[in-house]
């Protein structure tokens, strides 16, 4: 085989070229193993044959459970009784069937399966069950078929995602409400979705889809993988929130959960046939204990069928435009890579690696692609395994992104840490911009996990109590003012670095106080933190709205260039002495001034010949700022007349302020010389 193209970008991986091969051949025996030579896409359609489906005037039921030794149909149509009219017949490769006429089971009926093996028996809910719901005084959960007379059909079209920059709007439909309970997936697209398309975010990251028995899980212990939280609605209501999204050119991505399942015995895959290894590791691999779930087997054919036809899945179904990987890492490392720190390339191919959980990934990103082109596959990883964002064919494992993790614990650190005055714009800018050369990556300042109970928003670790009282326009307060200024520098310059995509979670664009606790019992199951204050920001009379203003417009700014971000930036000033740091991407230059008490007055900044007009700044008094930039003035570079002298623009930069310039187009040929 030729010499993979992530070794070419990269030759200190040429020492482990026969591991990045051996990958590369084991991804293609596993897809040869599971599909006999078909494409990936024609392959993964469990969906289609497994669980409840209407064939030839029949309906047909199908589960694979080869340790079962009898398996009945139960539920509200038979007073939940076993019944030899309901028991299934056993055919080939532990595959179960039962063919029932039309009408024994009507739309929104409650049934699950009652499987009996040697030495025991258990009540289950179908692998493939497209809607499970909680009986609201018992709390037990059912399969309940799904079969409207008149199901929704989406009439939109999906937005090309295939260029301009991606920023994505990461939300949870359950607690994307102000009020205090579970919000759903009609409020979300009636009241958030129109707020969302407002803000400018060009994709949302949809959390906790999939079935999920514990709210407080945050959607990330999966019970039904085929099936939709029914705590959020309907899958039509599913189906018409991403329409709209795709009517308004949103594309939408889910949260997809494919590195572990829930240990519920009775909700989930945990001892579906008897055995807790059907789709799971035995022995010491079975458990996560770091996360009290349980670990799919990747190499086993019919586990890796599974989750490639939910791959498939959500994208047919209901249009989802891709997805964002959970728990990658997990996936990657046979210990889950936890207590490691990854400071060699031995780390990534010493022999601690799941290669078929590896295999499976690359397969996974291959069908994605198959199914929809254009589709996005981004990774949660935090190891760093190289190639994991390169093509399979250049010895990558063929995600389209990586989430840039270590961006949002960077500025967490040096919050906490570090006073003003030793923040560092060398090392911001690069802890901001490393990224391996053959990867597009997702930075952002905080997700849902800088908000999680026990930890606090930036908004919150920059002002606050002081954010209880001083919010209104009519305070006076040094905190306030402080974490004002520094939450829009710090978002500006996280998304104005970024290697190719952008990530906030909801709320926090305008400084969403506090945290995220979801009921629970340590909390009287309160939802007070498991909600969004959408109030704040719409309120003229606080400073909310300021924060969310300038997150707007720096949003627009993004998106002003569909080329922005292929560009390469330019450091082209770094004063760690002053803490000014300046750099080009296109035809902006970013100017920050992270000084907490000095402001420079004809700061001069090396620059080509021309204009310069300010396009952002941070200092704006509609974004909270103190209206110190002058944005009606054209900026021209300045130059002492001698010959091969550098040109500098001389700027006004206050202290804590970030401004934007468009370098300006020549007017006409006598001034091209300042073009």
């Amino acid at each position: 085989m030729e010499t993979p193209g992530i070794i070419k970008t990269d030759p200190w991986l040429k020492s482990w070229e026969k591991k990045i091969l051996a990958r590369q051949r084991k991804a293609a025996e596993m897809e040869e193993q599971l599909t006999g030579g078909v494409p990936l896409k024609e392959f993964a359609n469990g969906h289609l044959f497994f669980g409840a489906h209407r064939e030839g005037g029949k309906l047909v039921f199908r589960e694979w459970a080869p340790n079962a030794e009898k398996i009945f149909l139960t539920g509200s149509f038979s007073d939940w009784r076993e019944s030899d009219e309901y028991l299934f017949s056993k055919t080939d490769n532990g595959v179960w069937e039962l063919s029932l006429e039309s009408g024994v089971l009507n739309h929104a009926d409650l049934y699950r399966l009652s499987v009996i093996w040697k030495g025991g028996r258990g009540s289950r809910i179908p692998a493939y069950a497209r809607r499970v719901v909680q009986d609201p005084d018992t709390l037990i959960f059912n399969a309940q078929y799904w079969d409207p007379p008149d199901p929704y059909k989406p009439v939109n079209t999906a937005p090309d995602l295939s260029s301009g920059p991606l920023l994505i709007y990461e939300a949870h439909t359950g607690m994307a409400t102000e009020e205090q309970r579970t919000g759903t997936f009609n409020e979300f697209r009636e009241q958030v979705l129109p707020y969302i398309h407002r803000a400018g975010y060009n994709t949302i990251q949809l959390m906790a889809v999939q079935e999920h028995p514990y709210y407080g899980s945050f959607g990330y212990h999966v019970s039904n993988f085929f099936a939709v939280s029914s705590r959020f609605g309907t899958p039509d209501d599913l189906r018409r929130l991403i329409d709209d999204a795709h009517g308004m050119g949103i594309a939408v991505i889910m949260d997809l959960v494919h590195s572990h399942a829930v240990k519920n015995v009775n909700e989930g895959l945990a001892e579906l046939d008897g055995t807790g290894w059907q789709y799971f590791h035995s022995g010491a691999r079975r458990e996560h204990q770091a996360w009290d779930s349980l670990c799919f087997n990747y190499g086993k054919p019919e586990v890796a069928h599974f989750l490639l036809s939910n791959c498939k899945f959500w994208i047919d179904e209901y249009g989802f435009d891709g997805y964002r990987f959970d728990g990658v890492t997990s996936m990657l490392y046979l210990d889950h890579g936890l207590e490691r720190s990854f400071t060699s390339y031995d780390d990534y191919f010493d022999g601690s690696q799941d290669e078929d959980a590896i295999a499976y990934l690359t397969l996974a990103g291959r069908l994605i692609h198959q199914v929809k082109p254009g589709a996005l596959c981004i990774a949660e990883e935090m190891s760093g395994m190289p190639g994991l964002a390169a093509p399979a064919d250049n010895g990558g494992m063929g995600f389209d992104y990586r989430l840039s993790m270590g961006i949002p614990d960077y500025w967490i650190k040096i919050i906490k840490e570090l006073p003003d005055e030793r923040w560092n714009t060398g090392e911001i800018w690069h802890e901001l911009t490393q990224k391996r050369i053959e990867e597009k990556t997702v930075s952002y300042t905080e997700s849902h996990d800088q908000a999680l109970v026990g930890d606090k928003t930036i908004a919150f670790r920059l002002m606050d109590k002081d954010m209880y009282d001083h919010m209104d326009k009519a305070s006076q307060s040094l905190i306030i003012d402080r974490g004002i200024a520094l939450h829009k520098m710090i978002r500006l310059v996280t998304i104005a670095t970024a290697g190719g995509g952008y990530l906030n979670f909801m709320g926090n664009e305008f400084g969403h106080p506090e945290w995220i606790d979801f009921p629970r019992e340590g909390n009287n199951w309160s939802y007070f933190y498991a909600r969004r204050q959408w109030s704040l920001a719409g309120d003229k009379r606080l400073r909310y709205h300021q924060l969310g203003d300038f997150d707007r417009e720096m949003i627009s700014l993004i998106r002003s260039d569909p080329d922005y971000y292929t560009y390469q930036q330019h450091l082209v000033h770094n004063n760690e002495d002053d803490q000014v740091l300046a750099f080009t991407r296109g035809s902006l230059l970013f100017v920050f001034n992270f000084n907490p008490s000095a402001s420079f007055s004809g700061y001069g900044i090396k620059m080509t010949p021309g204009r310069y007009r300010v396009k952002l700044s941070t200092d704006k008094p509609a974004f909270g700022g103190f209206g110190r930039i002058d944005e009606n003035i054209e900026y021209v570079t300045d130059w002492n007349g001698k010959v091969n002298s550098p040109h500098y623009l001389n700027l006004y930069i206050p202290s804590r302020t970030a401004v934007v310039f468009e370098k300006q187009k020549a007017r006409s040929i006598y001034d091209k010389g300042q073009a």
